[in-house]
């Protein structure tokens, strides 16, 4: 039987990186070493050419903390520039630093156009460490990425065996291996040595069947993000007016709640025409609507983290300006 095609991008991260100092280097490696391009990853993990025609596809070797929204938008052309120029893919897996993997994975889930599954992969440890996982990682991203049981999910994460949803998962832990976890409902697949096993799909609307197409902008509407603490005046939010933020998503203390002076500060803003979204710091569970969050104008996030919610804004606010229509999107994506 021939071996299914899966397109590999290479954007650098951890998953990429060679210490020049030795296979104890699991912390440092990013100012003592060199990052592989895509088809230097692929020769140094042979084997995941055992899973799939691998096709090696340069983007550019770039920390994630340096990845934003203009990186997505180019991330997205050549993801779609590529499957055109390879119609016969079974899926794309795009390689990805795990500081901002999570929020790339989000945007590609509710904004590609693409029949093939998307899935984002990265490691906690160099390709050089002892017990790498990058080898891995990748080898299963390969396999969920030509997986039957994967189309139609939007983007999806692939680290420590586990397939999670791009719109669930978080990053948990700055150093352990699990760290990549969907805490309200968990996993979607376990990438098991025999099968990819999968155990649910989420209900959620999800790529390519979305109503955002930003396919061709370089860039996207500005929306900041706030947190609350305890005696917070909220002085952020009028600075982030004032660098022409169309959005200001706070975490705010569980269930989404803001301090008076936030209160204030935002509802100043949401005067202005800035949109406001209430997520939570917690982490885990919804932001609950009030009397109060709706006099003010304040909309919720649902589940989502604060920085996943600030990418449906800013995606939200390149179709519209109406409070209800965005409220609508909040419920529905």
């Amino acid at each position: 039987m021939s071996k299914p095609k899966v397109l590999f991008i290479g954007t650098g991260g951890t998953i990429s990186a060679l210490s020049s100092v030795g296979p104890f280097d699991i912390m440092d490696y990013g100012s003592k070493g060199r990052f592989m391009q895509a088809e230097e990853i692929v020769e140094y993990w042979p084997q995941v050419k055992e899973k799939a025609e691998v096709v090696p596809i340069r983007f550019r070797n770039v920390a994630s903390t340096a990845i934003g929204p203009a990186e997505w938008l180019e991330l997205l052309e050549l993801a779609h520039k590529s499957y055109a120029e390879h119609p016969d893919a079974a899926g794309i897996v795009i390689g990805h630093g795990t500081a901002t993997l999570e929020e790339t994975a989000y945007f590609l889930s509710l904004a590609h156009k693409l029949p093939v599954p998307i899935v984002v992969v990265g490691a906690q440890r160099p390709s050089s460490g002892l017990s790498s996982d990058a080898g891995m990682n990748l080898a299963n991203a390969i396999r969920v990425a030509a997986d039957p049981g994967a189309r139609g999910l939007g983007a999806l994460v692939l680290l420590n065996d586990e397939v999670n949803a791009a719109r669930e998962v978080t990053k948990t832990s700055t150093g352990r291996m699990q760290t990549f976890r969907s805490p309200d409902f968990g996993c979607l697949a376990h990438a098991d040595g025999d099968t990819i096993a999968w155990y649910r799909k989420p209900l959620r609307r999800l790529a390519p069947d979305t109503e955002f197409d930003v396919r061709g902008l370089t860039s996207l509407p500005r929306v900041d993000v706030m947190y609350s603490y305890a005696g917070s005046d909220g002085a952020a939010a009028a600075a982030y007016v004032a660098a022409g933020a169309r959005g200001i998503v706070i975490a705010g203390f569980a269930p989404g709640f803001v301090s008076p002076g936030e209160a204030d500060a935002l509802a100043a803003a949401a005067a202005k025409g800035v949109v406001v979204v209430c997520a939570t710091r917690a982490g885990s569970g919804r932001s609950f609507g009030t009397s109060r969050k709706r006099e003010l104008g304040f909309l919720d996030a649902d589940n989502l983290t604060v920085q996943k919610a600030r990418i449906l804004l800013s995606l939200a606010l390149t179709r519209t300006t109406d409070k209800a229509e965005i409220a609508r999107m909040f419920a529905e994506y």
